[in-house]
C-alpha cells in the first residue's frame, strides 16, 4: 500500500498543497543523494548537498536536486525510526560523505547518523531528514501532515520545522 500524503495512513491528515520552490542552485557538482522512493545510496563518495530554496512555507531546505527535505516530529533524537513502509513513502536522505552545505545552510547544524542497514543519514541540527516519495522537484505537497505516528514538516535554515 503507498501512502499518500493528502489522503495518509492517520485520519484526519489536512489535504495536501501543491507549490513550487525556487532557489539558487549550488556550482559545485558529484552529489550523491538518493533519489525520492530510493532508499539506497548512490556508489559515489561525495556528500549530498543541501540548499535553501523559497517555497510557500518561506525559505526550506532542499536538496541540489530541488527535493524538498522533512523532518519526523515523533524523531525526539537523532536516530531515525521511519523504516519499512515508513521508508518507502518517505525515503531518508542518504549521503555517501559528509554533507555539503550550500549557500544559507548552516555547515555545523548538517550532521550524519547510521540507519539499521548501515546506510548513512543525512541530519540538520540533530534531525533526521526524509524526501516524500510522490512529490516532484521544487514542490512542497506534504508539510504538516500526520502519517506514520507523527507529524512531516518541511525544515528552515535554522533547523526548525516551518509554521504549520
Amino acid at each position: 500500500m503507498l501512502s499518500g500524503c493528502s489522503g495518509g495512513s492517520d485520519p484526519g491528515s489536512p489535504p495536501a498543497v501543491a507549490a513550487s520552490a525556487s532557489g539558487s542552485t549550488p556550482a559545485s557538482s558529484g552529489a550523491a543523494s538518493a533519489p525520492p522512493g530510493s532508499p539506497t545510496p548512490t556508489s559515489t563518495t561525495q556528500g549530498t548537498i543541501i540548499k535553501v530554496a523559497d517555497s510557500q512555507f518561506g525559505a526550506v531546505l532542499f536538496d541540489r536536486s530541488g527535493q524538498a527535505i522533512y523532518l519526523f516530529d515523533k524523531e525526539t533524537t537523532g536516530q531515525p525510526e521511519c523504516y519499512e513502509a515508513c521508508a518507502a513513502a518517505w525515503p531518508p536522505v542518504l549521503t555517501g560523505g559528509p554533507p555539503v552545505a550550500a549557500r544559507g545552510v548552516r555547515d555545523e547544524a548538517l550532521g550524519t547518523t547510521k540507519r539499521r542497514d548501515g546506510t548513512t543519514q543525512v541530519t540538520y541540527a540533530g534531525h533526521p531528514l526524509y524526501y516524500y516519495a510522490h512529490e516532484g522537484k521544487n514542490e512542497v505537497l506534504c508539510h504538516n501532515v500526520r502519517e506514520y505516528g507523527g507529524l512531516w514538516l518541511v525544515i528552515t535554515p535554522s533547523g526548525k520545522a516551518a509554521p504549520h
